[in-house]
Parts: structure tokens; C-alpha cells; sequence
């Protein structure tokens, strides 16, 4: 019988497709991250808010506090009692009337107070069971910070294994190998997306780098979000973020500097620059680059501003 053949090496094609597919989960993890520290930020906010709501409750809480042990103290020293006496003895029938009515009027304030008191320390415990939530939304929040920079990490260190296994040659060929479609000579384009367009566009060849927004580095919603606001129009670092951060566009209806983008999630944006093609920061083996509109699965647009 004969041997059984050892198992064929990965071919170039192989470890391409499996490079640019643990590229894209680390891209997708990276932009998670930008997300949750986009509701990290505003959970933050939100604690601040209810700490400063909860120091005004507890003054409120104390003020009433105080007015409900005053009367408490007035009735145990028998104001009540003497009130009542003076009516008592009282030959002056509308002094007397006057007298009832002020005595009436004592113990529905002191009705009032009580009530007064339960809705504060009801409120109270409101915004102190707010605030407990929001803190530990926050710790839950951070955890899921280190877990997706770390999988962006794995994702990465896998890929870069991949390309240290191949001969230099071979990794030199796939490298290469990426389609990249040709800067046009220029884009047709006009007032605030003129300048964030000059901007991506200057970039194009610049390196990828999870996390970065320039200057020489950018992940894929970081070019977008500093060159947009090259034309005064401020983006989130997110790309999922950046989709609300607009009017949606059909595709028939593109205009350059539209931003574009992909995946299901949302895990990737780039813009468009006229003639079916985009400028975007693609992976760690291209950068910034120039593609096809469809190069990537298309999911929508957006016009910022």
C-alpha cells in the first residue's frame, strides 16, 4: 500500500483569504470597542447626573427631616395641649373660631410635612438604585473593553503567524497581490466634502493601525472621522456611530464624500469618491487604500453634515 501523502501545504490563495479574514474580525472587534467606549463615555455622564441628583435629594431629604423633628419636638412640649386649653377657656367665640382654624392648619402642615418627607426618601431611594445601576453597567462596559482588545490582539498575532510561516518570497507575493484600484487624477466635488475628500485622499497609502486617527495611521472609521472633520463636521470614532450620524443615502444616489459602509454588522466605513470607487483604511496588509464601491458587502450610505 502506499504512503499516505502528508497534508498539502496552504496555498497562497489559502492563507490570503484566511489573512484578510482574521483582518476583518479584528477590525470588527476593534470597532466594537469603539463603540463601547462611545457608551462608556456616556454612561459616565449619566453616573455623574445621578450622583449630583442624589447629593440634592439627600439636602432636600434632611431639610424635611429637620421640619418633621421640630413639630415632633412642639407637640411633645404640649403646644398642642396648650392651644387647646386657651380654646377651651376662651369667652370670645371668634377667637375661638380663630384659634380652631389655626389648630387645623398646624396639623395639616404637619400631615403635609410627613408626606413631604415619604416622597423625598422615596425619590431618594430612586436615584440611589439609578445610580447603583449605572456604575455597574459602567464595570460590565469595561470588562467588555479588555475582552474585545484582546481579541483584537489574537486576531492580529494569528494573522502575522500565518505570513511569518510563509517564505519570504511567497509572503512578498501575497502582500502584493491585493487589488488596488488606481487613484483617479481627481474627484469632482464641492464645499465641506471637497475638504474632508482632500483629506482622505492624502492619506492614501498611509498605514492601518487598529485604534489610530492619524496622522500617519488610521483604522477605518478614524480616517473617515478626521477627515470629515477637516470640513468642521464632527463623527464618532465608530463606524457604527457614524451610520446615525447622517441622512441616508440610496446608492443611486451617491455623492463624493458620502461615507459607505459594509459588512453585517456594521464593522467597516469608507467614502466615497465618484465613478464606483471609495477611499478607505482597509486592513494592516494594504492601509489606506482606493477600491471598488463593491469590493466589500455593501450595506448603506450616509451624507454627514
Amino acid at each position: 500500500m502506499p504512503a499516505t501523502p502528508a497534508q498539502a501545504e496552504p496555498s497562497i490563495k489559502d492563507v490570503k483569504a484566511r489573512v484578510d479574514r482574521l483582518y476583518h474580525e479584528a477590525e470588527a472587534a476593534q470597532e466594537r470597542l469603539h463603540d463601547a467606549r462611545i457608551d462608556l463615555t456616556d454612561l459616565r455622564r449619566d453616573l455623574a447626573g445621578l450622583k449630583a441628583d442624589q447629593a440634592r435629594q439627600d439636602e432636600r431629604l434632611d431639610e424635611v427631616r429637620d421640619q418633621v423633628s421640630d413639630a415632633v419636638v412642639r407637640q411633645l412640649e404640649g403646644e398642642g395641649i396648650t392651644t387647646v386649653g386657651q380654646v377651651v377657656v376662651s369667652d370670645d367665640p371668634g377667637a375661638f373660631l380663630d384659634t380652631l382654624s389655626t389648630m387645623s392648619a398646624f396639623n395639616d402642615l404637619q400631615s403635609s410635612m410627613l408626606a413631604d418627607y415619604d416622597t423625598q426618601l422615596e425619590a431618594l431611594e430612586i436615584r440611589r438604585e439609578a445610580t447603583d445601576s449605572r456604575a455597574k453597567e459602567i464595570a460590565e462596559l469595561t470588562e467588555q473593553l479588555s475582552t474585545e482588545s484582546e481579541t483584537v490582539d489574537d486576531k492580529l498575532a494569528e494573522a502575522k503567524d500565518l505570513l511569518g510561516d510563509l517564505e519570504a518570497e511567497e509572503r512578498k507575493r501575497l502582500l502584493s497581490s491585493r487589488s488596488v484600484t488606481r487613484m483617479p487624477a481627481s474627484v469632482p466635488a464641492s464645499g465641506r466634502a471637497a475638504a474632508a475628500i482632500a483629506y482622505a485622499m492624502a492619506q492614501v497609502g498611509d498605514a492601518y493601525v487598529y485604534g489610530a486617527a492619524g496622522e500617519n495611521a488610521f483604522d477605518c472609521s478614524g480616517l473617515t472621522m478626521r477627515a470629515w472633520a477637516q470640513a468642521g463636521v464632527s463623527l464618532p470614532h465608530s463606524s457604527t456611530a457614524q451610520f446615525s450620524s447622517g441622512t441616508r443615502i440610496a446608492a443611486s444616489e451617491l455623492q463624493p464624500g458620502d461615507l459607505v459602509f459594509y459588512y453585517s454588522p456594521i464593522s467597516h466605513v469608507g467614502m466615497y469618491i465618484g465613478n464606483g470607487q471609495i477611499v478607505d483604511a482597509a486592513n494592516p496588509g494594504t492601509g489606506v487604500r482606493i477600491a471598488g464601491l463593491y469590493s466589500m458587502p455593501y450595506v448603506g450610505a450616509v451624507r454627514p453634515g
